[in-house]
Formats: C-alpha cells, sequence, structure tokens
C-alpha cells in the first residue's frame, strides 16, 4: 500500500513534540537532541511502513523505542532537568518565598514522577504534557484504548500515592497529615 503523504508531511511538524518527549525521558538536552536525530533517521528509513493514521502518534512511538534503546545503551546518572517555567518569567512579580515554594513544589512533583514504573511516567508525561488523546496514545503504545484508560487511571493513583509519599519525607505536612492537601491536587488529573 502506498502512502500518498510525504515524510516532511507526517515526522516534520511533531519534531518540537519528540524533542520535548526526548528531553522528558532522558533527563538531558544534549541526549534528547540526539535521540531525536536518530528517530528521525529510522522513521525516514522505515517511511515506507507507515499506512497512514495518526502520523503523530507513529512518529513518537520511535522516538519513545529510540530514547528506550539509548538509555540502555547509555546508562548514567540521572540529572535535574532544567525547570524552565522555574527558571523564566518575570521573577519580581513574586517575592523569594513564594518563588521558593514554587520550586519547592515542582522539585517534589519531579520527584514524584521519577519514583513511577517506566511506563506510569510515560502515559502521564503524554497525556497530561503533551495532551495526546486516549486514541493516540493507544496507538502509540500499541494497546488497546481501554488498556490505556486504566493504565492512565493506576499512573495517576501512583502518583498521588508517590507525591503523598514525597511530601511525608521533606516534611512538607508540618504536624498534620495533609493527605488532603495532595489528594486535591492530585484529583485535578483523575477529572480529565
Amino acid at each position: 500500500m502506498s502512502n500518498p503523504q510525504s515524510f516532511d508531511d507526517v515526522v516534520v511538524p511533531h519534531l518540537n513534540a519528540a524533542h520535548r518527549l526526548a528531553r522528558w525521558l532522558l533527563g538531558n538536552e544534549h541526549d534528547a537532541e540526539d535521540v531525536v536525530q536518530e528517530a528521525s533517521l529510522r522513521a525516514f528509513r522505515y517511511f515506507r511502513t507507515f499506512t497512514g493514521g495518526n502520523g503523530r502518534a507513529w512518529f513518537l512511538r520511535i522516538v519513545r523505542n529510540t530514547s528506550s534503546d539509548w538509555r540502555s545503551r547509555n546508562l548514567q546518572a540521572a540529572t535535574d532537568p532544567f525547570d524552565e517555567e522555574a527558571h523564566s518569567g518575570d521573577v519580581s512579580a513574586s517575592d523569594p518565598e513564594t518563588l521558593l515554594l514554587r520550586v519547592d513544589a515542582g522539585t517534589r512533583l519531579e520527584r514524584a514522577i521519577g519514583l513511577l514504573s517506566n511506563r506510569h511516567r510515560q502515559l502521564l508525561v503524554q497525556r497530561e504534557l503533551h495532551g495526546l488523546t486516549y486514541r493516540e496514545l493507544a496507538d502509540l503504545t500499541g494497546s488497546p484504548i481501554g488498556t490505556v484508560m486504566s493504565g492512565l487511571s493506576r499512573a495517576r493513583h501512583a502518583l498521588r500515592e508517590a507525591l503523598h509519599e514525597e511530601m511525608k519525607r521533606s516534611g512538607a505536612y508540618g504536624e498534620s497529615d495533609g493527605r488532603s492537601d495532595c489528594d486535591s491536587r492530585s484529583a485535578r488529573l483523575d477529572s480529565q
């Protein structure tokens, strides 16, 4: 079956999303650039196997697999990713205490996400950060849509628990348990 779409139509529009995904999965800007380049070459090499459909999901699956291969080949100590939101914007708009609390909360969330299984982390990143639909996630993972939906539910539950443990560990709750704060913040994830 021939594909009427060109490589430029299917892959190039998704290079930024591919880079964000690779950077998130690898935690390193330079490795992400290398992975996206390698994934693009793989996509180009095997473009004849693309039979149409969702080009974004097809290409992001290649990026995810390439990232996994890259990580296996290049086991390195994990680095803390640069938090663009915490380090940009109008710093004068907030007082130092507010900025410190915002960075601290982001760090706790990042650590909690890091405690999740690779599958749960990937599902959450693709759905919540990259905005993939359930159908796109099903295409990306090669799973039925019901499996994706239940996997996301389990991933959100695991994130809630990991965040709760991270907040207990860091003493963020103070004297009270604070469980309701954690639940109310993460309940927004379940409503989506």
